[in-house]
C-alpha cells in the first residue's frame, strides 16, 4: 500500500498574482519535480494564469532536473506575456543560480513582500 503524497505546493491568489509555496524542503526525486512541473504548468497553460511567484522559503535542496522545470515554466510565463519572480531563497540553493547563471535570468527577492510588490 503506497502512502498518500503530501502536495509538493500550496497555490493562492494574491491580487493578480499567484503564489506558489513549496511544501517539500527537497525538490530532489524525479517524480516529484515531474509533478511540481506539471502543477506550475497547469497554472499558466489550463488556468491562465500569467503572474507567479515562487516561494522557496522551505526548500533545502534543489536537483538540476527542477531547475530545467523553473525554466520551462518562465518561457510558458514570458509566452503569455507573464512576469515569474522567485523570493525566499537559500544561500546555498541561491548559489546555484549565480554559478548557472540563472541569477540574471530570474526575478529573484528576499522577501515575498519585496516579490509581490514588483509586479
Amino acid at each position: 500500500m503506497s502512502t498518500p503524497r503530501k502536495k509538493a505546493l500550496e497555490v493562492q491568489d494574491i491580487g493578480d498574482v499567484t503564489l506558489v509555496v513549496f511544501t517539500t524542503n527537497k525538490i530532489l526525486d524525479d517524480q516529484v519535480i515531474q509533478s511540481i512541473g506539471e502543477q506550475l504548468f497547469s497554472l499558466v497553460d489550463s488556468m491562465g494564469k500569467k503572474n507567479i511567484l515562487l516561494n522557496f522559503n522551505k526548500v533545502e535542496y534543489l536537483s538540476s532536473a527542477a531547475l530545467g522545470k523553473l525554466i520551462s515554466l518562465h518561457k510558458r510565463v514570458l509566452g503569455v506575456k507573464g512576469k515569474l519572480a522567485l523570493c525566499c531563497i537559500a544561500p546555498s540553493i541561491f548559489e546555484v543560480f549565480e554559478i548557472t547563471g540563472l541569477k540574471k535570468v530570474f526575478r529573484i527577492f528576499d522577501t515575498e513582500q519585496e516579490a509581490l510588490e514588483s509586479f
